[in-house]
């Protein structure tokens, strides 16, 4: 195992949470006679710098961080062809649970020492034909993305309480919205739709630990896409029904949400998804550069990623 680390410390994470942590993460490392750097990043692009820096050094990259930090540097690693470990530092740490990493970070330093080097897969996301960004868990649109937006410009909780309280936030102020979702084979699993929203995903975990995915692999290839769709009856006065998406909230805390009749699944290697009105898309906890908010009607253009990243587990998934 790479015994040269560099920590790239993401200070905001977790409301400071990151920065509180490093003692108890550099003691096990210093045990085992490890190099060990820290770096903080001042924002996400300076940590893909320094973690395409630190892979030039001969170093293992570790994100201190939630999962937006884990996103860009897992990006910026699986270019570099480098290693990348995890410490959970941030609200969600969605990728590094559905990787089995431990949430303390004496036993997540520890898998740094011990652990296996796993390939994964990654996720490519563009609005139209713009660029590509390289994201890690999992790319959102509808009330998932508006959750996640206000989650990130307030105080909400810690973990799965503040995202169930984002959530339904932005299901009160919700307006009806129709979304179409093309597999890239011809084939769409639920045509055109009126819904709430749409999830593809490379891990079965999102906002704090809800299976909002309980069959992705992140190792098989393939995106897992879930749609929320309206139930069959409106609302008064032809309104959305919002009650019956409470519902689906409640039951993706252990995934059985994917039973209910309004929630399709499907797996595919690309994705497309678009929406009739303006709305943010999100991934890995933050809103994309690219779609804030995605203009009505373009194409956001998602594929997997292959084998993409190299990192650093524990030898038996948690």
């Amino acid at each position: 195992m790479n015994q040269k680390y560099c920590l790239v410390v993401n200070p905001a994470a977790g409301q400071g949470r990151s920065a509180r942590l490093l003692p108890a993460v550099l003691g096990p490392l210093a045990a085992a006679g490890a190099s060990v750097r820290v770096r903080e990043s001042a924002s996400l692009a300076h940590a893909a710098t320094v973690a395409a820096e630190a892979v030039g050094e001969g170093e293992a990259v570790v994100a201190v961080g939630g999962d937006g930090t884990v996103g860009r540097l897992a990006a910026a690693v699986a270019d570099a062809d480098g290693v990348l470990g995890i410490i959970p530092a941030g609200r969600g740490n969605d990728f590094a649970r559905m990787l089995g990493i431990p949430a303390q970070p004496t036993r997540a330093a520890s898998v740094l020492v011990t652990g296996l080097r796993r390939t994964v897969d990654l996720i490519g996301v563009r609005a139209g034909d713009g660029p590509e960004l390289v994201v890690a868990g999992s790319v959102y649109l509808g009330i998932l993305s508006e959750g996640a937006e206000m989650v990130r410009s307030s105080r909400l909780a810690l973990g799965g309480l503040g995202y169930q309280l984002a959530g339904l936030r932005a299901l009160r102020a919700w307006q009806r919205a129709t979304f179409a979702v093309d597999l890239g084979t011809g084939a769409r699993p639920d045509g055109r739709f009126a819904g709430f929203t749409v999830l593809v995903a490379n891990s079965a975990f999102l906002a704090g630990g809800k299976r909002g995915a309980p069959a992705a692999d992140a190792a098989d290839g393939l995106l897992d896409v879930i749609s929320v769709r309206e139930g069959p009856k409106p609302g008064r006065r032809g309104g959305v029904r919002k009650l019956p998406f409470v519902r689906v909230m409640l039951m993706a805390r252990r995934g059985t949400h994917v039973r209910l009749v309004q929630v399709g699944a499907a797996q595919a290697a690309s994705v497309t998804v678009t929406a009739d009105r303006a709305m943010p898309a999100g991934a890995d906890g933050e809103t994309l550069p690219f779609a804030s908010p995605l203009a009505p009607g373009c194409p956001l253009r998602i594929r997997a990623l292959p084998g993409a990243l190299r990192v650093i587990t524990p030898e038996r998934d948690a």
